[in-house]
């Protein structure tokens, strides 16, 4: 079975994420978009026509999205079968977390790994 097919996202904590979104955008050229994040698109051999995409955003420093973890931050990775790959890191013994969320934009887990990171799990919509 396929785990980690690539990463999804990178999210992190920011004191102002209009203010460090601006910077990026203003210095660095990161298209940053309405919602507060930017997206990266790119093709790759599972999709040859270019429907991948890198999600970068900062969050409030306040957030309570990364909890049960005190990290600044929370990476996204790609899978490719979200649910057998929860139901085969819960058998061997990895913390899941119970909610899954499932919706027009695909579906997420979340799992915390040894040193109390929340990192998430996203199996993209058919054809990303």
């Amino acid at each position: 079975m396929k785990r980690v097919t690539g990463i999804g996202g990178i999210f992190f904590k920011a004191q102002d994420p209009k203010a460090l979104a601006a910077w990026y955008q203003k210095h660095l050229g990161i298209d940053v978009q309405p919602w507060g994040g930017a997206s990266f698109r790119w093709n790759g051999p599972d999709n040859p026509q270019g429907a991948g995409s890198t999600v970068w955003s900062p969050f409030a420093a306040d957030t309570a999205y990364f909890a049960p973890s005190t990290a600044p931050f929370m990476v996204n990775y790609r899978v490719a079968d979200l649910h057998a790959l929860l139901a085969a890191l819960r058998a061997e013994g990895v913390q899941v977390q119970d909610k899954v969320d499932e919706s027009e934009y695909g579906k997420f887990g979340w799992v915390i790994d040894p040193e109390g990171n929340k990192v998430e799990l996203w199996e993209p919509p058919e054809g990303q």
